[in-house]
């Protein structure tokens, strides 16, 4: 028997060997593998579903957030447009209540200060009515150092009384 070629014995015996062992695989084993490899694939196939499914939900998550995201913006946006508008309206109306508060003010300043001025007008006459009445006596009395004359003056004084008495009455 030589190593390359083999004897027909043997030949026929390796065949009878692999047919059963291929029978025994094609039998219980092939089975087994195909179902794993088939359960395998189905397992891959519904994992990438799955994923697809998750991906799609992730997506809709991501527009819904960007939608929310959005919307915020613009409510953050009207809000400080409302906050600005607020804001000035509050400072045009207290402008508005400073100029009024001002104007009554000064109104008020100009109400006292023409009443302090009637006041000192007041003062003034009644000072100049005592002082012109102290000229008044010292003038007369040196220009009435006697009796004659002292008479003359007060019946002159008493007819001018009668006269602006009557002119008043008429």
């Amino acid at each position: 028997m030589s190593l390359i070629t083999p004897d027909l014995g043997l030949l026929f015996w390796m065949l009878i060997a692999f047919g059963v062992v291929f029978g025994i695989l094609a039998k219980i084993g092939f089975p087994i593998i195909t179902g794993a490899v088939a359960s395998r694939r189905e397992h891959i196939e519904s994992s990438l579903k799955a994923a697809d499914e998750a991906n799609s939900r992730l997506a809709s998550i991501e527009e819904q957030a960007q939608k929310l995201l959005e919307d915020a913006q613009a409510r953050q946006n009207e809000i400080l447009k409302q906050a600005t508008a607020n804001g000035e309206r509050i400072v045009q109306e207290a402008r508005e209540q400073a100029q009024v508060e001002a104007a009554r003010e000064l109104e008020a300043a100009k109400q006292q200060i023409e009443t302090e001025k009637r006041k000192a007008l007041g003062e003034i006459r009644s000072t100049v009515a005592l002082l012109s009445v102290d000229v008044a006596e010292k003038v007369l009395r040196q220009q009435l150092g006697d009796k004659e004359s002292q008479q003359s003056f007060a019946m002159r004084l008493v007819e001018e009384a009668e006269r602006s008495e009557q002119g008043r009455e008429s």
